[in-house]
């Protein structure tokens, strides 16, 4: 009953999720004046990860091209 109120268990919503505490976390780590490199890998890390899930969604223009070149043979 909690998922259904939840939007943090959709899978689209957690690439998002991914992305803003990456980016936060990369930019924390960045501003601190004694750097702490680990932190920093770990928000460019969750960042990376975020946009690759959210561009694996995106359908590639290359693949309309060719069904529809398909279509016209």
């Amino acid at each position: 009953m909690l998922a259904e109120y939840c939007f943090f268990f959709d899978m689209k919503y957690l690439n998002y999720v991914f992305i803003i505490i990456g980016a936060f976390v990369a930019m924390y780590a960045k501003k601190v004046a004694d750097q702490n490199q680990y932190l920093l890998i770990a928000g460019i890390v969750m960042l990376m990860i975020g946009i690759y899930r959210v561009s694996k969604t995106i359908p590639s223009r290359n693949d309309n091209e060719v069904d529809s070149d398909s279509e016209n043979d």
